[in-house]
């Protein structure tokens, strides 16, 4: 199950996004979160409430973001398989996000991200000014977050790439607007 050990060799991975899917898997589930207590529950809500700065590189911290990230994006996988996407409203913000992103990026590619489209220098060049424009208005803005590069397939180590809690809104709520969702929803109503 867990052992330091074994969480510091898998862990420095994570932002790259080689998950110890079976462990995460665990500890997400009501027997993984269970095994630390109300103590060790508390705690690590306390920690991740704390700014980035009180920490280094401690691997118990990424190994919370790692179960919060992938908790989120089952979460929204599931709902865009479940609801027509159309219809979600993601932030009490969605239309400004929407607006400003379309005008920054006209010519973003929202169905098939490339890595390059938020990790180049250009690229966070671009990212950079858009995102802290919503420093106050979007809870957590910068809090990093699971984002599909290919959005007709789900969370995978291939088709997942790190991104901002603003970046991922920006994205998510264009290509459900869109109709880029449409394709998961579909694929999902369809076996029902």
């Amino acid at each position: 199950m867990f052992s330091p050990n074994r969480t510091t060799r898998r862990m420095r991975p994570v932002v790259h996004l080689v998950i110890d899917d079976l462990w995460l898997r665990e500890m997400a589930s009501g027997n993984g979160l269970a095994s630390l207590g109300v103590e060790g529950a508390s705690a690590a809500a306390h920690a991740l409430s704390l700014p980035a700065e009180a920490y280094g590189n401690d691997p118990r911290v990424e190994a919370m973001w790692a179960m919060k990230a992938y908790n989120h994006a089952e979460v929204y996988f599931n709902l865009i398989s479940s609801v027509d996407p159309k219809f979600l409203k993601l932030t009490k913000q969605d239309d400004r996000i929407y607006s400003t992103f379309r005008e920054t990026f006209k010519d973003l590619d929202i169905k098939l991200l490339k890595e390059e489209d938020l990790k180049s220098d250009e690229a966070k060049e671009r990212w950079r000014p858009f995102c802290n424009q919503f420093e106050g208005v979007v809870e957590d803005f910068n809090y990093g977050t699971l984002l599909r590069l290919d959005c007709e397939k789900d969370y995978t180590e291939e088709n997942t790439i790190f991104a901002t809690r603003v970046q991922f809104f920006a994205i998510e709520i264009t290509r459900n607007r869109e109709g880029y969702n449409n394709t998961v929803f579909k694929a999902r109503s369809s076996k029902s």
